[in-house]
């Protein structure tokens, strides 16, 4: 072979594959599955695990064909993709000579593709937990088309670390658990475009997780079946350790959601993952910490699940300032996760909504509380380093010198995620309920997944009546 790639094209490919395994979406499938296996009963194990090789697979179908053409494509009107990258078409995945000619496949962008398939992938599974033992597996797959179609970034080109590395990647997707995921158009609010010297809204990689509540509300005195661990009553069959497995699995995936984001190992690339990685690190401990000290106060005794769940809150609070924060802000960003995590899980109690693994208050909430924070803790260094040296003054975090324009338009970039996706995701699950339905029957539930829909259930009977 010639010399071939560039020198960027060579060692930024390098540094997206030799990470890959961290963020791949098999190891974060293998998260959320064992999380999710672990979080509902052993006759629904079978759908759990259908639904999540689903996800990749639907996943992967989907962004080839038309999802990776919509986010990187040519912008039309800064808002949708068009023109090229359809079915890894077009000029992109080509180095071209100096006369015009293709002579090589550009391994970055097909790199940048396998990065990004596993977040727009994600948005599915992220669902999943919120509506399993419920949704009907028709209904769930005619839903995991929607994500892959509808991830869409927002980053502009840039000279140098400082003002973004060449496709922003896995830092500007925005994921909805309720699956339609959009980041707006491209530069519409993304810190990474140099096209206006105005504030912009800070994150990092998939953080605003604006994860719209979808499990259905469920009044549980008169429906039995929805009863889950840690609700209103207790779960026999739950495994407490295929969630514990789970979060340390996502744990383990995180520092590649985070650390690979960079896309690069030059230009100071190699300093802010390292730095990222550790900040992402702290909070998830404290995020941790606190909460098992909260379960302690509340039950009375040392709570796995709330250890699990504190670890997860503190991962999503801090992925959005992972990169401009310092270890201090970590450390709050954490703690002040896990009580947002804590007092949005009793509201959705209160509320009377059934999310069997509490994926709104911990992607949703705390995604929230991820985008003002971010707002409020990055440091002037930290943002010129990573972002703009110039617009560091004005768009630093509120509490370290800035302005306060970066927690204003953080607000409206939420308020705006928020609107489209519940726009969007009500159009789609409406009308699925009015045309091929969207929730099993009761006599389903009750007689399980696997039974009804599956043919027959994943544990011997031995097995389960140990387990019962």
């Amino acid at each position: 072979m010639t010399f071939l790639c560039l020198h960027k094209c060579r060692e930024i490919s390098f540094w997206l594959f030799s990470r890959i395994a961290l963020t791949s979406q098999q190891v974060i499938q293998l998260g959320f599955i064992m999380l999710e296996v672990g979080s509902v009963s052993i006759k629904n194990t079978r759908n759990i695990l259908i639904k999540n090789i689903g996800d990749a697979c639907i996943g992967a179908f989907c962004w080839w064909l038309v999802g990776h053409g919509i986010a990187f494509g040519e912008d039309w009107g800064r808002f949708i993709g068009t023109e090229t990258y359809f079915a890894l078409k077009g000029s992109a995945f080509e180095v071209v000579d100096a006369d015009g000619n293709a002579t090589l496949t550009n391994g970055y962008e097909y790199a940048i593709w396998v990065f990004q398939w596993t977040f727009a992938a994600t948005t599915s599974t992220m669902v999943s937990g919120a509506v399993a033992e419920r949704i009907d597996f028709n209904a769930y797959i005619v839903y995991s088309i929607a994500p892959p179609l509808s991830s869409t970034r927002s980053s502009c080109t840039g000279p140098g670390p400082a003002a973004g590395p060449p496709h922003s990647s896995g830092k500007t997707i925005c994921s909805s658990a309720a699956a339609c995921s959009t980041s707006l158009g491209r530069a519409w609010f993304t810190a990474w475009g140099v096209s206006r010297p105005s504030a912009r809204a800070l994150w990092w990689a998939p953080a605003p997780a604006a994860s719209i509540p979808t499990g259905r509300p469920t009044r549980c005195p008169s429906n039995p079946p929805c009863f889950r661990c840690g609700r209103r009553s207790a779960c026999d069959q739950c495994s407490f350790l295929g969630q514990t497995l789970g979060i340390l699995i996502l744990w383990w995936g995180w520092y590649g959601f985070n650390g690979v984001s960079t896309l690069t190992l030059s230009g100071g690339g190699a300093t802010i993952a390292a730095k990222v990685m550790v900040i992402t690190t702290i909070s998830a401990a404290f995020g941790a910490i606190t909460n098992s000290v909260i379960g302690k106060v509340r039950l009375g005794y040392w709570d796995s699940g709330a250890a699990n769940n504190g670890l997860l809150a503190g991962l999503v609070g801090i992925t959005a300032g992972c990169s401009t924060c310092e270890p201090e802000a970590a450390m709050v960003i954490g703690i002040v996760a896990a009580f947002v995590y804590t007092y949005s899980s009793k509201l959705m109690l209160k509320l009377q909504i059934d999310d069997v693994v509490d994926a709104v208050p911990i992607h949703f909430f705390c995604g929230v509380w991820g985008v003002i924070a971010v707002s409020l803790f990055a440091t002037k260094d930290n943002y010129a380093n990573v972002y703009s040296a110039e617009r560091a003054d004005k768009c630093a975090g509120a509490f370290y010198g800035g302005d306060g324009s970066t927690l204003a338009v953080g607000l409206v970039f939420l308020l705006a995620l928020i609107a489209w996706t519940v726009v969007t995701c009500m159009a789609l699950f409406l009308g699925i309920k009015y045309t091929i339905g969207i929730r099993v029957s009761q006599e389903v539930e009750q007689i399980g997944m696997d039974d009804s829909k599956h043919g027959g259930q994943t544990y011997p009977e031995m097995v389960r009546k140990t387990l019962a």
